[in-house]
């Protein structure tokens, strides 16, 4: 039996994010056990060419920040020193409105608020909280099946390669979808009906869809006065956006408007072809000259989706993030985006959801009961 005083569930941004806020308090008596074998949950940059360089990577999860609106986001990317850049936006926009209709150009427009994005990709945020914490809290590849409420403890039941492996902790964490956490972790005594009803009819964001990336050696659509951006009826890409780095590689990326249970008939290869093809509709022939191009399929993520998140089925309101009374009240605290009411579903919200813990739970002492 291994023990910490606080376990955290989970190493995406929410998780890490609460480890780090626990270190700069003081607090080091916890551990983070992650399914994955590597930390960042939805955050995926797609490194290009040098896999030491972090310059030239592309996100195939979260991609933008809102600097404007969300501040305790942009504070802590501040704090960690990385340095950020505007989505590109000038020139015109490509639209295809129908099958057997050339693609036009047409007025662009300047998000409002403004956009932001990572050098290096999201993957650049997750790096960088991960080389504030002691790597040795941090468990990768263990998949938690259990957790149960015993007097003044809670043991969590956690797969571990081939062993199964007990953690005792006197809080928990859940820096997962609260979808995954009804669906896949057994709790005793089990959560509330209502509670559990919530978190599963509770969507996970982004987890039915998928992003092609499409990786050049320079910004071609630049030179001829447009900004990357599309929009289609036609598809299989229904939005399109500039996704070059400054510094780096030239890139474009779309989201694909083909359902999950769609995709899934196809091969990666058709997919990639049809989605190839839409971009040389789009840009012209420069288009089909990548240096690489990646598709991410989130609906096929193991520890991201669920049957329901593929059948595009749920709320995106965030649901209650804890039991009001009885066994788990103040013991076990939901902190993934999902349940953060400001942002929910967005990177600001696995901050907001960790920030509202500590405020709500953490006495000034900084000490746990």
């Amino acid at each position: 039996m291994q023990r910490a005083k606080i376990a955290i569930i989970g190493a995406g941004l929410s998780g890490l994010y609460a480890a780090y806020r626990l270190e700069q308090m003081g607090m080091h008596d916890y551990v983070v056990l992650e399914a994955a074998e590597t930390p960042g949950g939805r955050i995926v940059s797609q490194p290009i060419g040098d896999s030491d360089s972090t310059q030239n990577r592309f996100d195939l999860g979260p991609t933008w920040y809102w600097p404007s609106i969300q501040k305790s986001l942009n504070d802590l990317i501040a704090d960690l020193g990385l340095p950020s850049f505007a989505q590109f936006e000038s020139g015109e926009m490509m639209v295809e409105r129908q099958p057997d209709q050339l693609a036009r150009r047409t007025q662009g427009y300047l998000s409002s608020p403004a956009a932001q994005r990572l050098a290096g990709g999201m993957q650049s945020l997750i790096d960088a909280l991960y080389r504030q914490l002691d790597p040795g809290l941090v468990v990768t590849g263990c998949t938690v099946q259990s957790i149960e409420r015993k007097d003044s403890t809670i043991e969590i039941g956690v797969r571990h390669g081939e062993l199964n492996i007990n953690w005792q902790a006197d809080h928990v964490l859940l820096a997962l979808p609260p979808r995954l956490a009804a669906e896949r972790i057994t709790f005793s005594p089990p959560l509330p009906e209502v509670l559990a009803r919530q978190w599963q009819a509770t969507a996970t964001w982004m987890a039915p869809h998928a992003k092609y990336l499409a990786v050049y050696e320079r910004a071609f659509w630049r030179q001829n006065g447009l900004s990357g951006a599309a929009r289609s009826a036609v598809g299989p890409l229904v939005e399109v956006h500039d996704a070059s780095m400054p510094g780096g590689n030239a890139a474009l990326f779309g989201f694909i408007g083909i359902s999950a249970h769609e995709r899934q008939k196809m091969s990666q290869d058709e997919l990639k072809r049809q989605c190839k093809a839409q971009l040389e509709r789009l840009f012209g022939p420069a288009a089909a000259h990548t240096v690489g191009d990646f598709i991410k399929d989130w609906a096929q993520a193991e520890y991201v989706a669920s049957a329901a998140d593929r059948d595009g089925f749920g709320y995106h309101a965030a649901p209650p993030a804890e039991v009001d009374s009885g066994y788990w009240s103040g013991r076990l605290v939901g902190i993934a985006s999902e349940w953060s009411p400001q942002f929910p579903g967005y990177l600001a919200g696995a901050i907001d959801a960790v920030d509202r813990w500590i405020v709500n739970h953490l006495p000034q002492n900084h000490y746990i009961d």
